[in-house]
């Protein structure tokens, strides 16, 4: 801070003092010096406080960890027409393999001088991966809000689709048809969402009596091609039904129960979670857990604006319930072989 003080005094040719009272938005200095000493921090690379970005931080960064998942395209316009009706301009940003990191992503934002950050998914679902950028985020007082589950330590308000009633939902349908021998297609290991639906999917197993051995679990990136490989495994060790942690990877498992010579759902029912765009067109039209999509973005848009503008908003993990759709992927189990 005192670095930062005396580099902006150096260069306006003002007194520390005076640079501290404008940052600190105190009265007594005059506009075209306090219009200086912002100039000033931002030609050295300093970032304004946040109550003092002026106009320009009616910017709201959208940061999403993908767009070849339907889900996330439809949180972005949920969230973006949202953040239009309430005066602000979403700035998309989407991470890829090989591309632009998050806490690139992060650092291009806040020279943007962003009001604030939504992330509808991203590293802070991972327990493994660096989380150094959403700390400075919090050291700096910038209104972050996340959408679904997140590592306890963060600390930013949450909106998210309750994954335990998720897992159940899909598991009471396919246990009321029959079916015994349940794999779960979940995501990375690390990851929270599939950490709670693995926690829900064993409670409900012990609840109704059913065996859930480890070799019905198994973990994947997300997406279509990593589904499939792993939806193999599971067809392989002879689940007659996969409940999948998104809807490309049950779509993967759908390719996988193919592959291997068999029907869906004649042979293996497959259950989605997300109900994204285009899951009643697929062959077979995909049973699947719907995430609120509306609600939950419109919710996390106005914990933002009430965090940008100074109001007292709760920290408690705000939990959305999902709602199952039964289409044609999945039907009364019958005895293999």
């Amino acid at each position: 801070m005192g670095r930062r003080l005396a580099d902006v005094a150096e260069k306006v040719g003002v007194s520390e003092a005076t640079v501290s009272r404008v940052l600190n938005g105190k009265p007594g200095v005059s506009a075209a010096t306090r219009e200086a000493v912002l100039t000033a921090l931002d030609v050295l690379g300093y970032e304004r406080p946040v109550k003092l970005r002026g106009d320009r931080a009616r910017l709201v960064g959208l940061v999403l960890p993908e767009l070849a998942n339907p889900i996330f395209p439809a949180f972005a316009e949920v969230m973006g027409g949202a953040l239009a009706q309430q005066g602000f301009t979403p700035v998309l940003c989407t991470r890829s393999a090989g591309g632009i990191t998050e806490a690139e992503y992060i650092d291009l934002l806040l020279t943007q001088q962003v009001s604030g950050v939504i992330f509808a998914g991203g590293l802070y679902a991972e327990r493994d991966a660096d989380h150094e950028h959403y700390e400075r985020l919090r050291s700096l007082g910038l209104p972050v809000v996340l959408i679904n589950a997140s590592i306890d330590e963060l600390g930013f308000p949450q909106v998210s689709c309750d994954d335990l009633i998720a897992t159940q939902q899909g598991l009471e349908h396919l246990v009321s048809m029959g079916h015994e021998r349940i794999g779960l297609l979940l995501g990375p290991g690390d990851h929270v969402p599939s950490e709670r639906k693995l926690a829900a999917a064993r409670s409900f197993a012990a609840r109704a009596g059913i065996e859930f051995p480890d070799e019905l679990v198994v973990h994947s990136r997300y997406g279509i091609e990593a589904g499939q490989a792993a939806g193999a495994r599971l067809v392989e060790r002879g689940v007659t039904a996969i409940l999948a942690a998104s809807d490309p990877l049950a779509l993967g498992a759908v390719r996988a129960v193919r592959r291997a010579g068999l029907d869906v759902p004649r042979d293996v029912s497959v259950v989605g979670y997300d109900d994204s765009a285009l899951m009643n067109s697929t062959d077979p039209a995909l049973t699947t857990v719907r995430q609120p999509i509306d609600q939950m973005g419109r919710a996390a848009v106005d914990l933002l604006a009430g965090l940008i503008e100074g109001a007292a908003v709760s920290r408690d993990e705000l939990l959305f319930e999902p709602e199952l759709v039964v289409r044609r992927s999945t039907a009364a189990a019958r005895p293999r072989g």
